[in-house]
């Protein structure tokens, strides 16, 4: 719910301004700097109060030691399984790691579902309506892009 918001409008041209634009440097390996730009993000669409802003922050601190350990098992997973891309392909061994990853996004779906729950529990009927339509407007986008006709093949 807030993630795919949030990941559709840092993506989209029109909100590319210098006060929304995304931190050049990656990310890897800090959540929290992920967190904090997607919760300015959320403070400034969603007119959020300061208390409301303290408790944001303190649920993601509160659910950080949950989520870290399943994004690193998740990330070891796929470097595991990048051997088999640049290697020799063991179908076995891909179909193990690929049954392990989906038991750790079983969980990490969990938990982002309740922290997202929590999160959306703070905010007031005008600001839960107002995340309603930015969802809606998110996903009319998203089955836009997703009826477009891929561009036609080179010929030869």
């Amino acid at each position: 719910m807030f993630l795919s918001v949030y990941a559709q409008h840092r993506d989209t041209p029109e909100s590319q301004t210098t006060a929304d634009a995304p931190d050049p440097q990656p990310m890897h390996g800090h959540e929290f700097g992920m967190h904090e730009h997607m919760m300015g993000f959320f403070s400034r669409a969603l007119n959020l109060t300061d208390e409301q802003k303290t408790q944001m922050k303190a649920i993601m601190q509160k659910e950080h030691p949950t989520m870290k350990p399943l994004k690193q098992q998740e990330h070891q997973i796929d470097q595991q399984l990048r051997q088999y891309v640049e290697g020799t392909f063991d179908p076995a061994k891909v179909q193990a790691l690929a049954a392990q990853k989906a038991q750790v996004q079983v969980q990490l779906t969990v938990a982002e579902t309740r922290v997202h729950n929590e999160l959306y529990q703070l905010l007031t009927p005008d600001q839960q309506a107002k995340l309603k339509e930015m969802e809606a407007n998110h996903e009319a986008r998203m089955q836009k892009h997703m009826q477009e006709a891929p561009p036609a093949p080179p010929e030869q």
